[in-house]
Parts: structure tokens; C-alpha cells; sequence
């Protein structure tokens, strides 16, 4: 017998059998809905693409069991062989980049990395709308093309617009800030980056964003409160007027998709079953057109961790009822069928639910077939880290940086330079540049390599870590440097080891040795110092501030993967430093007397308790909300503005014979109510750069108004001598309201004071 030829043939038997299988596997797990090639699939109602996307919905609904349904509240859902739908993956993250932290996304050899921008901190002091919406074009174009070809999901659970409403908050760094305008605008141009599928105003979404993390949540874990257990105690006037614009805007202004609720509770509810804010106010004021999910297992945490429920089927009931449509977790799949059969919640419950989810899948064509075959199905991987995508990371670094101080030293010449001693734990980062929820970035440039780049270096580390313990600082080797260059770049700061997800700080000073590092440093150093400060938060940096040793101060956030290359043309003066600071740097001592588990936002006199942010805060500060310097001045005229403005209030209104401090923010009176503010803004300066015009309002003393609040920013590009018109339409009952102690918006009757820089203006509210 020849053995060769049985084996040859045997071993053909066995690919033959394989093939069979495959084919059969693969026809039970399809690789797309509603795939054209499979003549039954493509017939169902929920396939017509003709259809809309409601009734595409019912169809499919109707064509599911009670298990086969709840499989559809959660993140990881299951193929539905059965009826052709593939497993797909809910969680996908983006915040300032394709991050693979979600389950729904990879890295692989087709697609190494993606663009890794500024983490949003630092793209929001940059305070340009119209690069919010770029960076997330480009993220969105990236994530498609990591979709075609099977690397992505299409629901993208970004971006964060809590308000960093403190400065020791672990995630602040994920966050525009502190400033609920800000947030706002931040927002709805980002969610309009990711989700805008052209074609003229129509439904579809290129992918679907989702505004987290609803809502008041701002501690991770301070001092042993965690986030999974924290009770916010907010006023309603609080809600209403700081944690809750952004979320408004990004639902009514960005048509965003999805709406994230968070673990905490707010006055003692967990916001994922808490009706009122998830179905009143989410989807019933705002009328949210997409989806409500949960964070990570916060139903398991309300039941387990909380104790807000007796048993694992009120817990399922009760968020459902309350408006939860989606699971990130796998609680309400596990307990979803004996909620209702133990008449806890009603099959109909269950249909809303999933009905939302399905809607937002077929409005991103998940149930269209081979996206290679629909809109963007071009996309693909040379979409992804091309040159101009990574030029627009290093721009957004670049508008974003912070010059703090400077006696003159900066701009830097690189032709006068020999030597340049690039000293510091953060000299040569380059992970640390991409914060959390971070990708692979396409590639990194430290400041080490950016610097080196112009100049001759001599690298330090100095500390051998950001926690510069005693151990760690190695001081002879960085001062010895100092005293041998003709200028001192210090790169220091933090890192993940001192702030992030689940991980709060207790101290506003810069970490273990810092302080004696940049001293020292600073000391020896026979040129001019320059300190950089790569973090998320702010810190007590008086000392730098103040000494004659350190010539310039700079902030760079966490600024991505091109930071290295952006400081260089900062510092170099390559590019006109124009961002601002988009928190408050408070002193050290506001970590030791304010708990940070302390809502209020409005100063409390009788206490000492000195509130919160730019708009309350009444005590010093190390640098201010908006703060920031360029290498040239601008100078601001008022062109026109009214003195006076009239509220037309209704024939009749009691507040025509009777002394009103405030009357209401909305009614017919609110119709077209709005003026036009002019500016000239003049580049006085030497070098071109780009600045931002801020518009504040101090309203009347009442309602316990902010002292200050901003109504819009514009940025503006001028070379020198250059002049231009920068113009604000102010939407009178919107942005010059103030939220009264119940929680309702009033338009506070009298003087009101409008600042833009040095200049101030008085307008009348009258009726």
C-alpha cells in the first residue's frame, strides 16, 4: 500500500471536513446584519433599509423571545444566529483618541496605533470650538476605518464633561474644566465631530458618542470614600446651575446619542434609578434621541455595594422603569427574566429598553450589511495616523499650552544655545504624555526628543520617578547639569501613579521631592530655568512663581503624543503660546481645610467655607481660571454695545408695579430677547498669535448669584499691528440668567456688568 498517497489522501479528507465546518460556523455566526448575500436574512422588515429606523425597531422586537431580549440590554451582546445578527460589542472608548481601554476595540498589525491627542484638559484651554469638532472628525474617521475592518465597535462611550469642580480629582484630566459653558461648548462640538454622518441633517450617525458621567460625579477615591458608595449631596440650585448644563447642551445642542449614568448617588438616589433624572429630565426635558447607559457594573454596585435594593430583581426592575436602556455589565441580562415573571417590571419595560438600543444601532448602519459597502465603507486603515491627523495633535498641543510666567526669557533662540540641560522626572515621558483611556499612540515624541530636536541636550532625569521619594532624587547629577548649560528645561508634574480613575489626590504641592528637585535646579543653574508642569490638575507652585530663579512657568497637561515636539515650538518660539488655563490653581492650604466631599459650590461667610471654582471661590488663588500669557499684547475697544435692555414681560405682569430683583428666564418674553456685542481686537505686539477673547457677566447680587460666569470666548489669529472685529450675540434669558435657589433660571433685574479683559461695561435689565 502506499502509505504517501493514503496519507496525502487522508490529510485531504481532514481539510475537506474543516472547510465543511468552517462554512457551517460561519453561517451560524454572521459577520454582518442583514447580510445582502443571505436571501432569508435580507427579507426580514428590520432589513429594509427603506424603512425607518422606528420601524425597523418594532420589527425586530417582534420577532424576539423574552431571553433572546434581554441579551440586548448589555454591553457584550450575543450573535442571534437565528435571525442573522452578529455578537456586537457596546463598549468602545475615545476620549481623546481610539483608546483600547473598551473591549470593542484593538490594535493589530493591520492597524498598529491611532492618533493620540491632548487628553481633553488640555484641548479645552486651548478654548477653540472649532477644534473641539476637528479632533473629533478625526477620531471618528479613525474609528471607522477601524470598524471596516473589524478592529472597532461603532458606540463610543466619550466624552467626559464633568465639571472638574475640584482640584484633587483623580479624573479631572479627562474633563474641559471647570467652567460649565466651556464644558458645554466642548461637548457639543466634539459629539458633532464624532457623530456628524453629513448628507444634510439626517439621522444617521457616523458612530455614536455618549456624554458621562451623569451626573455630580467628581469623586473617585478621597481619603477612603470611593466612588461606588459616595452620596453627592447637591442643592438643587447647584444641579441646576453647574453639573447640569453640560449634559443639556451636549443632549439638545450635540444630538448626542447616549447618555452615561454614574456610580454615585445624588441625594441619597443612584443616578441609574433615579426616575426623575434619567426619564424626566434625560429623556423627557431634553429628549434625548439615543440611548441611556449605565457605568461598569453600577447596577451590580447599587444592589451590592449600595444596598439600594433588597434583591437582585428590584435592582433590574428598578432601573429599567427609571429609564436605563443598556448594561455595562452583565446584571440585567442574569436578572432581567425573573424581574418580570415575578411582576416586578412588565415585558413593555424590557421593549423600550432594548427598542432605544436598536434604533442607534440602525441609524449607524449596523443592520445595513457590509459596512465596506455603505457610508464610509472607504475608510480604512491609511486613514488612520496620517500625517495630518498627527499634525493636528501637535497643533492641539500647541494651542492648548499654558505660558504662566515669563521675565523674558522666552521665546528661547536656538542659535545662541550650545547646551540645554533638559532636567526632570517628566523630561523624557512618553506614555505619561497620553493620560488614561489612551490608544496606541502612532508614535511619541518626548520633550526630550523635541527640544533635542534644535538644540544640543543634556538629559537629567533627576528624579528616577514623578513620586520623587528620598530615594529616588539624585540631585548632584541634575544640579551639575544646570551649572553647565546655557539654559535649564525642568519637566516635572505627575503622572497615573498620583491622579486617575480610582485614585484622588490628598495634596496640592507638586509630588515628594519636586519642590527640592526644581529648587536646587533652579539654583545651580547658570542660565535661564524654564519649568514645565505635565499634569492634569493644578498645583501650589507659589514658590516657582515667585523666585527670581525661574524665568518662565509652563503648563502642558497631559498633551499627547506630539507634546514633546509642541512645547519645542513654544518654547523656540516657532508658534505664539495662546491657551489658558480652563481651572482654578488654588493654594495648597485649600486641600487642608476643604473636605473634598463638600458639594456646595456657593461660599458659605459664616464658616469660612470659601466655594468653588472661578464663579463662587472668594479666597487666593496660585493662578486664575483663564490665565495665560503670549510673547506678544493684544488690546481690546469696545465698539458697541447697548447700555439698556428691556424685558418685554406681559401687559399686565405684576413686576410693572411691584419692585422685581429677578423675573423668569423663559416665557414669550425670552422670544429674540438678545443683543450684539462688538469688539476691536488689536495685535499691539511684534510676533503674530492667536488669542481668546473672553465675554464674562456679573450679575446683580441675588439668588445667590456667581460673582462672575463666562457667556462665550472666541479665538481669534492676528498678525502684528493687526486688528479685528470680534463679535458676541447674547442670548439675553439664556446667558445672562442665573439659576435661583429652587433650581429655576431668572433674569436678575438691574446692573449688570460685562468684562472682557480690562475693559468693563454696564448693562441695564429693566422691564
Amino acid at each position: 500500500m502506499d502509505t504517501a498517497a493514503a496519507a496525502k489522501g487522508f490529510l485531504g479528507l481532514l481539510l475537506l471536513v474543516a472547510a465543511l465546518c468552517c462554512n457551517a460556523a460561519r453561517a451560524q455566526t454572521p459577520v454582518f446584519a442583514c447580510d445582502a448575500s443571505n436571501a432569508t436574512v435580507a427579507g426580514y422588515g428590520f432589513c429594509d433599509r427603506s424603512a425607518s429606523a422606528a420601524a425597523r425597531a418594532a420589527d425586530l422586537l417582534s420577532r424576539l423571545t423574552l431571553a433572546e431580549k434581554v441579551g440586548f440590554l448589555v454591553n457584550k451582546q450575543a450573535a442571534l444566529p437565528r435571525l442573522g445578527i452578529p455578537a456586537y460589542e457596546w463598549w468602545s472608548e475615545a476620549l481623546h483618541g481610539v483608546s483600547y481601554v473598551g473591549p470593542g476595540t484593538q490594535f493589530s498589525s493591520l492597524v498598529p496605533g491611532a492618533t493620540s491627542f491632548p487628553q481633553p484638559i488640555l484641548t479645552a484651554a486651548s478654548f477653540n470650538a472649532s477644534l473641539f469638532r476637528a479632533i473629533g472628525e478625526v477620531v471618528s474617521n479613525e474609528a471607522r476605518a477601524m470598524h471596516n475592518v473589524g478592529l472597532a465597535g461603532l458606540t463610543f462611550w466619550s466624552p467626559n464633561i464633568n465639571i472638574f469642580r475640584d482640584p484633587r480629582w483623580g479624573r479631572g484630566q479627562e474633563t474641559p474644566g471647570e467652567d460649565p459653558l466651556l464644558a458645554s461648548k466642548y461637548a457639543v462640538g466634539y459629539v458633532a465631530g464624532l457623530q456628524d454622518a453629513g448628507g444634510g441633517g439626517g439621522d444617521a450617525l457616523k458612530v455614536a458618542a455618549c456624554c458621562k458621567h451623569y451626573t455630580a460625579y467628581d469623586v473617585d477615591n478621597w481619603k477612603g470614600v470611593e466612588r461606588y458608595t459616595f452620596d453627592a449631596v447637591v442643592s438643587k440650585q447647584d444641579l441646576d446651575d453647574t453639573f447640569q448644563p453640560p449634559f443639556k447642551s451636549c443632549v439638545i445642542d450635540g444630538n448626542v446619542a447616549s447618555v452615561m449614568c454614574s456610580y454615585n448617588k445624588v441625594n441619597g438616589t443612584p443616578t441609574c434609578a433615579d426616575k426623575d433624572l434619567l426619564s424626566g429630565v434625560i429623556r423627557g426635558d431634553w429628549k434625548l434621541n439615543g440611548y441611556i447607559v449605565s457605568d461598569c457594573d453600577s447596577v451590580d454596585v447599587l444592589y451590592n455595594n449600595q444596598h439600594y435594593t433588597k434583591n437582585p430583581e428590584d435592582a433590574a426592575a428598578i432601573t429599567i422603569k427609571s429609564g436605563l436602556d443598556l448594561n455595562c455589565g452583565n446584571f440585567l441580562a442574569q436578572h432581567t427574566v425573573a424581574a418580570v415573571q415575578a411582576g416586578k417590571l412588565s415585558e413593555s419595560d424590557v421593549d423600550r429598553a432594548i427598542t432605544n438600543n436598536f434604533i442607534v444601532l440602525m441609524r449607524l448602519g449596523f443592520f445595513d450589511g457590509d459596512p465596506r459597502k455603505l457610508p464610509f465603507g472607504g475608510l480604512g486603515p491609511k486613514d488612520v495616523c496620517t500625517s495630518s491627523n498627527q499634525e493636528l495633535a501637535r497643533e492641539a498641543a500647541r494651542q492648548g499650552i499654558v505660558l504662566l510666567k515669563n521675565t523674558g526669557a522666552l521665546p528661547l533662540s536656538a542659535k545662541s544655545i550650545k547646551s540645554m540641560a533638559v532636567i526632570g522626572p517628566n523630561a523624557n515621558a512618553s506614555f505619561t504624555m497620553i493620560g488614561n483611556y489612551e490608544g496606541t499612540p502612532c508614535k511619541y515624541t518626548t520633550p526630550l526628543q523635541g527640544l533635542g530636536a534644535s538644540v544640543a541636550t543634556v538629559y537629567q532625569p533627576g528624579c528616577t520617578n514623578v513620586g520623587c521619594s528620598g530615594n529616588s532624587l539624585q540631585l548632584s547629577a541634575a544640579t551639575q547639569a544646570a551649572a553647565s548649560a546655557d539654559v535649564t528645561v525642568l519637566v516635572v508634574g505627575a503622572d497615573q501613579s498620583i491622579e486617575r480613575e480610582s485614585l484622588d489626590r490628598t495634596s496640592l504641592l507638586l509630588p515628594g521631592q519636586q519642590p527640592q528637585l526644581v529648587s536646587a535646579v533652579a539654583n545651580a543653574s547658570m542660565g535661564p530655568v524654564i519649568l514645565v508642569i505635565m499634569s492634569g490638575g493644578p498645583f501650589d507652585i507659589s514658590f516657582a512663581k515667585s523666585s527670581d530663579k525661574i524665568s518662565a512657568i509652563l503648563w502642558v497637561g497631559y498633551p499627547g503624543e506630539a507634546g514633546g515636539a509642541a512645547l519645542a515650538d513654544i518654547l523656540f518660539g516657532y508658534h505664539n503660546p495662546s491657551g489658558r488655563l480652563p481651572v482654578t490653581w488654588y493654594p495648597a492650604s485649600f486641600a487642608d481645610k476643604v473636605p473634598m466631599t463638600d458639594m456646595r459650590m456657593r461660599p458659605d461667610a459664616s464658616t469660612g467655607y470659601p466655594g468653588r471654582t472661578y464663579r463662587f471661590y472668594t479666597g487666593d488663588t496660585v493662578y486664575a481660571f483663564g490665565d495665560g500669557l503670549s510673547y506678544t499684547n493684544f488690546a481690546h475697544h469696545l465698539v458697541s454695545a447697548p447700555k439698556q435692555v428691556a424685558v418685554p414681560l406681559a401687559e399686565g405682569h405684576a413686576c410693572y408695579t411691584e419692585h422685581c430683583l429677578s423675573v423668569e428666564a423663559a416665557g414669550d418674553h425670552c422670544d429674540s430677547l438678545a443683543f450684539d456685542l462688538h469688539l476691536r481686537v488689536r495685535n499691539a505686539g511684534k510676533t503674530a498669535g492667536r488669542h481668546t477673547v473672553f465675554l464674562f457677566s456679573s450679575p446683580p447680587s441675588v439668588h445667590n448669584a456667581p460673582a462672575k460666569h463666562l457667556l462665550g470666548f472666541e479665538k481669534v489669529s492676528l498678525e502684528p499691528g493687526q486688528a479685528g472685529v470680534v463679535a458676541f450675540k447674547v442670548d439675553v434669558c439664556k446667558e445672562l440668567s442665573v439659576v435661583d435657589e429652587l433650581g429655576n433660571r431668572k433674569l436678575a433685574l438691574g446692573s449688570h456688568t460685562l468684562h472682557v479683559g480690562d475693559l468693563k461695561h454696564t448693562l441695564t435689565l429693566k422691564v
